[in-house]
């Protein structure tokens, strides 16, 4: 079902990446040092969608349009941008109308996304004030479609608000997710680590953590953590 506007490639420039992983002052020896490479985001898509996409916010904007005033919300308000791409839809839908959106997609007859499939974090530390994104994939089991979510904030501000009420499965999922990123569920009954013990500090998913380690023994010779060992010039 692939839509007549895949999009991605050739969407926002955030960054430029030197080096095979963007590493500096490692002693590079892969061949790949000299390696120039541009970090893009996918724009936006246009319509037709194609497949059931075009419907599907056609629905959404309906959904949203009927909720009650003065909580009413208009699909342009909610949703940045529409991306198409690898035959998967994903709506970049702003943080405050995050549970507008959700609700709506689960209890409209016609959309009935009745499964979330958890939250993931994200972590794009070049792109100034959406630092941070959170993912959500909804399926339709009715239907029998998909849909993703994508809301994000920035660093210095990371709060999202809880899915929890709503799709109650989100639970462990969205400790996780402060637990390796540092998103703040607004809302959420426990947000406390699920991974990490309590006192540690950091998030360890994120890029900008040190890649850190332990030393290890093993049989009488000692490694120490990856980012104390020889670099080689």
């Amino acid at each position: 079902m692939t839509g007549p506007t895949d999009a991605g490639r050739g969407g926002e420039q955030i960054a430029v990446r030197h080096g095979l992983f963007g590493v500096h002052g490692s002693g590079d020896t892969s061949g790949y040092g000299g390696l120039v490479e541009a970090i893009t985001l996918p724009g936006n898509s246009t319509r037709p969608f194609g497949g059931y996409f075009d419907e599907l916010a056609d629905e959404l904007a309906a959904g949203l349009a009927g909720i009650p005033e003065p909580n009413t919300v208009t699909y342009d308000d909610a949703v940045e941008k529409v991306v198409i791409f690898a035959d998967e839809m994903t709506l970049h839908v702003r943080p405050d109308k995050l549970r507008a959106v959700a609700l709506t997609l689960r209890n409209r007859e016609t959309l009935r996304f009745e499964l979330c499939l958890g939250v993931n974090g994200v972590h794009y530390p070049e792109e100034a004030d959406r630092e941070l994104h959170a993912v959500y994939p909804l399926a339709s089991i009715t239907h029998n479609r998909r849909v993703r979510l994508e809301v994000a904030v920035p660093d210095a501000h990371p709060h999202v608000p809880t899915l929890t009420d709503i799709y109650p499965t989100n639970d462990w999922h969205e400790r996780e997710t402060y637990d390796f990123f540092g998103i703040v569920f607004d809302g959420h009954r426990s947000l406390t680590r699920i991974e990490m013990p309590d006192d540690w500090e950091g998030h360890p998913q994120r890029k900008d953590y040190p890649l850190g380690g332990v030393p290890v023994e093993y049989k009488g010779t000692r490694v120490a953590p990856p980012d104390r060992r020889r670099s080689y010039s």
